[in-house]
C-alpha cells in the first residue's frame, strides 16, 4: 500500500483541551499536605493561584521550582495568555457596571463603578463615603437591567461604620426585600490592620461560594494611618499597603468584580481650592494602584455633596452633584444647590 506523506501545513492538529481545575487538590504538584500549606497562607482557590506570585508560594514552604509549576498549571486553567488589543476589547465587554444610584455620578464614571478595577472614594468625614458603600452593596443585587449584577457584596468594616438600619431603608426604597439583601452582604470588621489583610488574603473561597461581585474596603487606610505613625515605619506601612492593595485587584480581576475602597485626607495647607486643599491618605502606593479616583465633598445645600473624577485611565476629569437621603444615593431636583 502506499503511503501518503503530507506537509506540515497540510496537517491539522488538534487543538488541546483545556484542563479544568475545581479545587487546588486538583492541579499538578499539589496534594493534600501542599494544599493544607497553600489555604494557611490564604490560597483557597484556583483562581486565586493564578494571580499569584513564586514568592508568594514559597513562603509556605514549596520550592520555587514547584511553586511555578503549580502557578503555570492554575493559569492554563484560568486562561490566562497573551492577547491582540481586538481580543482585549472582546475580553472587555466581559466588565459590568454597579449603578451607584445617582445617574449624575454614573454619568461621570462612564456607567457606573466596573469590575476588574479598583474604585476609590476619598474625602472627609461624614462626606459620605460610607453611604455610597452601603448603597452599591444594595445595588449589586439589583438584576442588570436596572444598575447590578444580580449578585452578592464583600463588606470589610475597618472604622465600624456599617449600619443594617440604612440598607434596610435603601432596600425598601428599591422594591428589595431588606432580609433578603442583608442575607447577600458578607460582612467582616477588621479590629487592625494585620487582622484586614488576613480577612482578604482568607476572601477567595468566600467569594467564589457566594457569587460575590463587589469587595468593599471601608476605609482601607484608617489602620494604617493610626499603627503606623512617623517617618520611620512609613517604609514598612506602605509595602504592606501596596501587598494588600495587589491582593484586592488581583481577586477582582479574578472573580470580575468591582472593588471599592474609601480613603481618609489629610489636609494640605499650601492649596487654596477646595478640591486640591485636602489629598488622599496612601501617598504614590494607592494613587497608582487605583483606578478611579472620586473626591467626596459637602456642598451648600441640605444633604447635597460633590463627587469629583480626579483621576482615570480613560476618562476626563469632572464634576457630578448629588444627594444623600433616607432613601439612599439619589440626584438632586433643580434649585436644591444653593452654591458650591
Amino acid at each position: 500500500m502506499e503511503s501518503v506523506r503530507m506537509s506540515a501545513k497540510e496537517k491539522v492538529k488538534e487543538k488541546p483541551q483545556q484542563r479544568v481545575y475545581e479545587d487546588i487538590e486538583d492541579l499538578p504538584s499539589v496534594g493534600a499536605a501542599t494544599a493544607e500549606k497553600l489555604r494557611e497562607i490564604g490560597f483557597h482557590t484556583v483562581e486565586a493561584l493564578a494571580t499569584a506570585a513564586v514568592s508568594e508560594l514559597v513562603a509556605a514552604g514549596i520550592s520555587d521550582k514547584r511553586a511555578a509549576e503549580i502557578i503555570a498549571a492554575a493559569r492554563e486553567a484560568s486562561e490566562i495568555r497573551w492577547v491582540t488589543a481586538k481580543q482585549l476589547a472582546q475580553y472587555k465587554t466581559t466588565i459590568g457596571k454597579i449603578t451607584t444610584g445617582s445617574r449624575a455620578i454614573d454619568n461621570l464614571i462612564s456607567g457606573g463603578v466596573e469590575t476588574q478595577a479598583i474604585t476609590e472614594f476619598f474625602g472627609e468625614f461624614g462626606s459620605g463615603k460610607s453611604q455610597l458603600c452601603h448603597q452599591l452593596a444594595v445595588n449589586v443585587q439589583l438584576p442588570p437591567e436596572r444598575g447590578g449584577l444580580g449578585a452578592n457584596a464583600l463588606y470589610i468594616d475597618t472604622e465600624n461604620t456599617f449600619r443594617i438600619e440604612r440598607i434596610t431603608s435603601m432596600a425598601k426604597h428599591l422594591g428589595l426585600d431588606p432580609d433578603e439583601v442583608s442575607e447577600r452582604i458578607i460582612y467582616a470588621e477588621a479590629y487592625t490592620s494585620d487582622h484586614q489583610i488576613l480577612l482578604l488574603e482568607k476572601a477567595d473561597k468566600v467569594i467564589k461560594e457566594n457569587n460575590i461581585r463587589l469587595i468593599i474596603i471601608d476605609s482601607l487606610t484608617a489602620h494604617f494611618r493610626s499603627e503606623y505613625l512617623g517617618r520611620q515605619v512609613l517604609a514598612e506601612r506602605q509595602q504592606k499597603l501596596n501587598k494588600h492593595l495587589h491582593k484586592l485587584i488581583r481577586l477582582a480581576r479574578a472573580f470580575n468584580a468591582a472593588a471599592v475602597v474609601t480613603n481618609q485626607v489629610m489636609a494640605r495647607p499650601d492649596e487654596f481650592f477646595a478640591h486640591s486643599a485636602v489629598s488622599p491618605v496612601g501617598g504614590h502606593i494607592v494613587g497608582h494602584t487605583s483606578h478611579t479616583r472620586i473626591l467626596i465633598r459637602k456642598s451648600a445645600g441640605k444633604n447635597v455633596r460633590i463627587a469629583r473624577l480626579v483621576s482615570s485611565p480613560h476618562l476626563p476629569e469632572g464634576e457630578a452633584v448629588f444627594k444623600i437621603t433616607e432613601n439612599g444615593v439619589e440626584d438632586v431636583e433643580e434649585g436644591e444647590v444653593k452654591s458650591r
